[in-house]
């Protein structure tokens, strides 16, 4: 189990990392910046982000989902707000952050993916 999370963490930490490099708008001073970024938004995304999720859903509805692109975003700037050495300018750059961590935390899960769930007959 911790070893899944450390996978997960590296994952955060690399399309945090990615981001930075890809989009301007997104600055990371040091790698303990960076990797305290990756742990803090788990635990934004595990705690405050299903609040907001909530709160949120009729605006999620009516847009057909896009707005968690904001949710997404907002969650990383908060993200910024707390961690010293990681800098989010902008909406644009938490919403491409959010994308492009979004798909690196997907392949991670894909690595990470339980094969025991096979399809039963």
């Amino acid at each position: 189990m911790l070893g899944k999370f450390v996978v997960r963490l590296i994952f955060g930490a690399l399309g945090l990392w990615i981001a930075s490099k890809l989009v301007t708008g997104i600055y990371v001073h040091d790698t303990t910046a960076l990797i305290l970024a990756a742990l803090l938004l788990g635990v934004v995304n595990a705690f405050v982000r299903p609040i907001i999720f909530i709160l949120t859903l009729p605006l999620t509805i009516v847009t057909l989902g896009l707005f968690l692109l904001i949710v997404n975003a907002a969650m990383i700037g908060l993200v910024s707000m707390v961690v010293p050495g990681f800098e989010v300018h902008g909406l644009i750059a938490g919403i491409c952050a959010a994308v492009i961590t979004g798909v690196s935390s997907w392949i991670g899960g894909m690595i990470l993916r339980d094969d025991r769930r096979e399809y039963q007959r």
